[in-house]
C-alpha cells in the first residue's frame, strides 16, 4: 500500500510517499480501507518533533489521526463490525497512520459512520468532535443555561464545539474575525467577538466554562472571564501531572509537567476557578454518541477544502497556515 511517511523530525519537512507493507491485524483490531483522512494541527506538530518527549514514535512514521473507510477484515476477538461496514475513527496514539490506503484500528476506537455524511465529511469529524465532547461534556459537564466561551470559533474544534454547546442549551460566545461573525452565528454562536478590534476580557464576565485553544497569554486572560467556581479546559497546554499519568510518561517528565503547570494552577486557585488540560483520546463509544447527534441534524461538519491523496503535504501546509474555516480533508480513495 502507499502511505506518507515522516523519516526524520524536522519543521516543515515534506512527508515522503512510499510503498509500505499492509498493517498486520491484531486480535482486537479491524482492518479498514481508508477512503478519506482528516488533517489536524497535531499532525504538523508531530512531524516537527514537538511531541517527541511525550509521544516517542519509532521512525519512519505514517502520520494521520482521523479517517473514514470500509471494513476489510476483522480480528478474531473483534465482533462489532463485518467486512463492508462503513466506519470512522480517531485512531489511538501509537497506532496512528491514516495518511495511507489501509490501517488496523482497535475495535473500541471505531464507530459506525454517520449515515448522513460522505466519507470526506465523516473523516473531518473524529478528532475535533471528540475534543469538544471530552472538554465540554466529560470534563466541564456543560449544562443548559450555562455560558461558555469557545475560542477560535472558525477552526476545526471551534465549529463543532459551538454546535455541540448550543445543542446542550448553553449561551455561546466565541472569537473570530468580523468577516466570520454571521457564519458562526448561523452555527449557533450567540456572541462573536472580533479578535482584531475587541478584547474578550473586557467583553465577557461570569462565564461558567472556557474552552481554551490559544497561547499562555490568552489563557491567563481567559481565567478572568470565569465566575467563581467556573472551569477552564485547555487543549493547548500547559501539560499537567495528570496528563503525565494518563500517557504513562517516564518518571523524569512528571516534575517537568508540574513545573510547566504550577503557575496556571496558582492563578486558577487565586481566582477560585478550575483548570484542566485535555489531550483527547480515541473513544468509539463517545464517537457513536456524536454520530447520533450528526444523524439527528444537531451537528454538521464544516470542511474548508478536500485535497487528493497525492497533495497530502499541501493539505498539511493549509492547516498550518491557520486560515482554514473548519477542517481540511484528504481524499484517499
Amino acid at each position: 500500500m502507499q502511505a506518507f511517511l515522516v523519516d526524520k523530525y524536522h519543521k516543515n519537512a515534506p512527508l515522503r510517499l512510499a510503498d509500505v507493507p499492509e498493517p498486520t491485524l491484531g486480535e482486537d483490531e479491524i482492518l479498514v480501507q481508508i477512503h478519506a483522512a482528516g488533517v489536524n494541527v497535531l499532525d504538523a506538530k508531530l512531524r516537527d518533533g514537538e511531541f517527541k518527549p511525550i509521544l516517542p514514535y519509532k521512525l519512519p512514521l505514517i502520520l494521520g489521526h482521523d479517517m473514514a473507510g470500509t471494513v476489510v477484515k476483522v480480528g478474531p476477538k473483534a465482533t462489532r463490525y463485518k467486512a463492508g461496514d462503513e466506519v470512522f475513527a480517531r485512531v489511538d496514539d501509537f497506532r496512528i497512520g491514516t495518511f495511507a490506503e489501509t490501517i488496523a484500528v482497535r475495535e473500541t476506537s471505531l464507530a459506525a459512520k454517520p449515515k448522513t455524511l460522505t466519507m470526506e465529511e465523516a473523516a473531518s469529524v473524529p478528532l475535533v468532535a471528540l475534543t469538544a465532547w471530552q472538554a465540554l461534556v466529560e470534563i466541564a459537564g456543560l449544562r443548559a443555561g450555562q455560558r461558555v466561551f469557545i475560542q477560535a470559533g472558525s477552526g476545526g474544534v471551534g465549529t463543532i464545539a459551538i454546535q455541540m454547546a448550543k445543542h446542550i442549551g448553553a449561551y455561546v460566545a466565541t472569537t473570530a474575525s468580523a468577516a466570520n461573525a454571521d457564519w458562526l452565528k448561523a452555527l449557533g454562536a450567540d456572541l462573536v467577538i472580533d479578535y482584531k478590534t475587541q478584547d474578550f476580557e473586557t467583553a465577557l464576565r461570569d462565564y461558567d466554562v472556557v474552552l481554551h485553544s490559544q497561547d499562555a497569554k490568552v489563557l491567563e486572560k481567559s481565567l478572568n472571564v470565569l465566575r467563581p467556581g467556573g472551569r477552564l479546559v485547555s487543549i493547548t497546554g500547559p501539560a499537567t501531572p495528570t496528563f503525565a499519568a494518563q500517557i504513562k510518561a517516564p518518571w523524569f517528565l512528571k516534575p517537568v509537567f508540574w513545573a510547566l503547570s504550577r503557575g496556571t494552577y496558582k492563578k486558577a486557585r487565586q481566582r477560585n476557578v478550575s483548570f484542566d488540560f485535555l489531550f483527547m483520546t480515541a473513544n468509539g463509544t463517545q464517537l457513536q454518541q456524536i454520530t447520533a447527534l450528526i444523524d439527528a441534524g444537531h451537528i454538521r461538519p464544516i470542511i474548508d477544502h478536500v485535497y487528493p491523496f497525492s497533495e497530502t503535504n499541501a493539505a498539511i501546509a493549509h492547516v498550518e497556515s491557520g486560515r482554514a474555516k473548519g477542517k481540511v480533508v484528504i481524499k484517499v480513495r
